[in-house]
């Protein structure tokens, strides 16, 4: 039994080593794609900055590193679709044929949702974050010193920064996900609401690079509505209960 379930464990191991693989080989692609495109996307995230602030860089490599970070970034988002197939595909052995069935919908939604909260980082968010930033208020020390922006330091947080609230936005697919293989119930989703508002704050406050509470806010307040958006999607995909055919009553002579 021992060497058995030491059989078992090692089949385990090595179907996650070759799950990653697959992962590593198809990130490894879409970023050498992503370089023909980084340009392009430069000019895109370059577009969001102040016209009188100009972007420079200091360091001799940091323009080419800042490259291949903003290619890297866009690999793991385009990739991102097929790493959640490689995950349903580990979990598929332990499911129903009926739910993997339900399972793969999923990768649109995780696209979708990823896409929806890029944009939403993009014109909702860095509007006024890049503004509390480049223009502080004297309380902030604005008046002290002048902005000379190096493009490294500012296309990695422009990235870093979307590329965040797209994963955050995938969590009424987790929710979703979770229910559907009845990990978690929707009423049990709905009884920790305040707890989703406690730690949509302090998602905000951790993703956001400001320290205002306006743009922690911008991020919250998002991130509670995904929330209710995920119990009505876990509601909407609970396991249905088999009903139990009762005895039919027996008519007396």
């Amino acid at each position: 039994m021992d060497q058995q379930k030491k059989l078992t464990v090692m089949g385990h191991l090595r179907e996650v080593r070759r799950r990653l693989l697959f992962c590593l080989i198809a990130v490894g692609i879409t970023t050498v794609g992503s370089f023909f495109f980084a340009r392009y996307i430069f000019e895109f995230l370059a577009s969001r900055a102040p016209a009188d602030i100009p972007l420079i860089y200091t360091h001799v490599t940091e323009m080419v590193g800042t490259y291949i970070k903003v290619a890297l970034y866009c690999g793991i988002a385009l990739a991102l679709p097929f790493i959640i197939y490689q995950a349903i595909m580990f979990l598929a052995p332990a499911l129903t044929r009926r739910e993997q069935g339900h399972m793969y919908p999923l990768l649109l939604g995780v696209a979708l949702f990823f896409i929806a909260g890029v944009v939403f980082a993009y014109f909702i968010l860095l509007p006024p974050a890049l503004n509390f930033l480049l223009n502080p208020p004297a309380t902030f020390g604005g008046d002290i010193a002048e902005p000379m922006i190096t493009i490294g330091n500012y296309i990695s947080l422009l990235v870093r920064l979307m590329f965040w609230i797209g994963v955050v936005f995938e969590i009424p697919i987790l929710m979703l996900m979770l229910s559907r293989l009845g990990i978690v119930s929707p009423g049990w989703l709905l009884g920790k609401w305040k707890w989703s508002v406690l730690l949509a704050f302090l998602l905000g406050a951790l993703i956001t690079p400001t320290m205002d509470p306006i743009n922690q806010t911008l991020v919250a307040i998002p991130i509670v509505f995904l929330y209710g958006i995920g119990v009505l999607l876990a509601w909407i995909a609970r396991p249905q209960r088999k009903r139990i055919a009762l005895p039919e009553a027996q008519l007396g002579p």
